[in-house]
């Protein structure tokens, strides 16, 4: 196992202990992510954990669930969850971050915004004082309106690029059937504002901006892990 890999692991491991018995939770998308998972099947086959079900953000995590035998229901039965794990791409010491590398950003929010509790998980790689640094921002877009949207996006002060898949032509479609544009800021002075800026573009579906979601963060280091909680300008904002 990679040190990386190992990290991440340690992270995954704190979050799944905050999962009781009975809970509905939020299952994220990623190789972190997929570190809970795999924690999570662990528990239910030994025993420790029972009675408990999962809302999967991507059709890969569902996938992944199933493999462990994770029962699996959805926001339709359960419209508030619990609680919600999910790795990130980028955290500032606020607790807000961008996400989207995996392409899950839309169910991923959607997910976070029904959670009660709202944990992110990351390697200690994946901190930054300010978001967006070495960092592009996923913003998922409908097809239709690829081109205006992505100059809009542009004249917002970013380098934006169509996503492609690997291994065959094409642009990489999401499970909702949509683009990606990985808008590059560099380092973005008021994600507030850039969010709200995003949203107004017709044809914007979603950002990778998860502003005032997290409650908790778990980051693994090199055999440790740190406890972060988010500050009160993050709460009061996310409640305005």
């Amino acid at each position: 196992m990679s040190s990386n890999t190992a990290a991440k692991r340690r992270a995954a491991f704190r979050a799944v202990k905050h999962i009781e018995n009975g809970m509905i939770i939020g299952i994220g998308s990623g190789s972190t992510a997929l570190q809970a998972i795999k924690m999570i099947g662990e528990l239910l086959d030994s025993g420790e954990l029972y009675d408990i079900m999962g809302v999967p953000t991507s059709t890969q995590t569902m996938f992944e669930s199933i493999k462990v035998k994770i029962p699996l229901t959805t926001l339709d039965e359960h419209p508030q969850l619990d609680l919600g794990i999910d790795g990130a791409d980028q955290i500032d010491s606020k607790l807000n971050a961008i996400k989207g590398g995996g392409g899950a950003l839309f169910k991923e929010k959607i997910v976070a915004a029904a959670c009660k509790e709202y944990i992110l998980i990351a390697d200690n790689t994946k901190i930054a004082d300010t978001l967006g640094l070495d960092q592009a921002l996923p913003v998922e877009i409908h097809p239709f309106a690829l081109t205006p949207a992505m100059k809009a996006i542009e004249k917002l002060g970013s380098k934006a690029t169509l996503r492609m898949t690997g291994g065959k032509l094409g642009p990489l479609v999401t499970d909702n059937g949509n683009y990606l544009i990985d808008a590059d800021f560099g380092p973005i002075a008021d994600p507030w504002w850039l969010e709200q800026q995003l949203h107004s573009i017709p044809g914007v579906i979603e950002t990778g901006l998860f502003l005032g979601y997290a409650n908790l963060a778990y980051i693994g280091g090199k055999g440790s892990v740190k406890r972060l909680k988010p500050s009160i300008d993050t709460v009061l904002k996310k409640n305005r």
